[in-house]
């Protein structure tokens, strides 16, 4: 389940409400659980391709393909005292929900949770070659569905990022888009034992730790952090880096390791597993860096960067998608262009020797943090968000349009 998904709901039973998760068995083979409180109903479901080979559906699953579940749709239409459907998903599935929610005359809202009208044509490829060369029979529900106007049509879309805000008011010409990013649990990464966390993974006490924790994925360029610190690992002995997070691509966690047993500097190169995003791992792992690097080439939001400000740690990012928006530049953090190792390494130096500018950053950006990104306001504007939705959807009703 998607974190900032999962805490968002728990603000909203904490208030009152009574979410559900709908979703499919893509990522989990548990068809029902309960989630502190939250009920979670997985359904079967099918990627609509005919001649995928197990590779490609393993890809498909991770990248969040074109799926379809009518399982789930059937379930939807069935499910009673529901108030609103919100769909954090696009596609199929996502016009699944907006058909069931018009069915049922119940409001539609959309979150952009990938990006959709701010997504770097890299990435788009790398979906397409997830089923390059098989037939798609599905394209037919897909029109069944509307998938392809679910946006138009919602009575609400919420966008991550600023960039995703403007193109999405440019492409749908409508007045129902809003912008409203993640938030942070600001107590829970307050604290952490940064030391166990180095004694863990033997990184030296007295190390200068750069960290980036995020699934290992092209979209997320690694690799570019790793051309940066082989940049700046000659001129400063005690630098470090690590590496964590979950392969979406296998075939790119292959390219890290390579890249990482290439370097000459590769015995201060951690490259660990993914980190448990319950307890206390995650934050002694933010306690146990010195500055957090996201050089992402494409990111609707960045909700990392909230949790290493609410750590007390610097963070340089590329200037792409949402975090144009969330770090600004020589203010809340430092920023770089995508894919240039080089003025990704010229950043980071100046961190590493400046302490009074890493704590002048981290200080700003924790200020940020707490001021707009708690998950309590974050809920507040969705509940505004859904009262708006709710008076639109009326309206439509009684004019007697679908």
């Amino acid at each position: 389940m998607e974190a900032s998904v999962d805490a968002l709901l728990a603000e909203q039973l904490a208030e009152g409400w009574q979410p559900e998760i709908h979703t499919s068995l893509a990522l989990s083979d548990c068809p029902r659980e309960n989630w502190n409180g939250i009920p979670i109903w997985r359904y079967p479901y099918c990627h609509p391709f005919l001649g995928l080979s197990a590779g490609q559906r393993h890809k498909l699953d991770q990248k969040g393909g074109n799926l379809l579940s009518l399982s789930l749709f059937f379930a939807l239409l069935r499910r009673p005292g529901v108030r609103l459907f919100h769909a954090h998903c696009g596609k199929r599935i996502g016009g699944e929900v907006l058909t069931a929610a018009r069915l049922r005359g119940k409001p539609f809202v959309a979150t952009l949770q990938g990006g959709v009208f701010d997504v770097p044509a890299q990435e788009t490829a790398q979906i397409a070659e997830a089923h390059q060369g098989a037939f798609e029979w599905g394209r037919a529900l897909g029109v069944l569905f509307r998938s392809r106007r679910l946006f138009h049509e919602a009575d609400a879309v919420i966008c991550l990022g600023r960039g995703e805000y403007e193109n999405a008011r440019r492409e749908l010409a409508h007045d129902r888009v809003h912008l409203l990013g993640h938030g942070v649990n600001i107590g829970r990464f307050a604290t952490g034992n940064g030391a166990a966390f180095r004694a863990c993974h033997s990184i030296p006490q007295d190390a200068f730790v750069l960290a980036c924790y995020s699934r290992f994925d092209p979209q997320k360029d690694q690799l570019s952090l790793i051309e940066a610190f082989d940049l700046l690992a000659g001129r400063h002995s005690g630098l470090h880096l690590v590496l964590a997070g979950a392969p979406t691509v296998p075939d790119y966690l292959a390219q890290i390791d390579r890249r990482i047993a290439a370097s000459p500097f590769s015995l201060r190169i951690h490259r660990l597993g993914p980190i448990a995003g319950t307890g206390s791992d995650l934050p002694d792992a933010f306690h146990g860096c010195d500055l957090f690097v996201l050089p992402s080439r494409h990111e609707p939001f960045g909700i990392v960067v909230l949790e290493a400000w609410s750590s007390g740690r610097p963070v340089v990012a590329s200037a792409v998608g949402g975090l144009r928006d969330l770090v600004r530049d020589e203010e809340t953090g430092l920023v770089a262009p995508p894919g240039n190792p080089p003025a990704l390494a010229a950043q980071i130096g100046r961190l590493i020797d400046s302490p009074d500018l890493r704590a002048r950053l981290a200080r700003k950006g924790l200020e940020v943090a707490t001021g707009s990104y708690s998950w309590s306001r974050i809920a507040a504007e969705t509940e505004r968000i859904y009262r708006a939705a709710e008076d639109r959807c009326m309206r439509v009703r009684k004019k007697g349009r679908p």
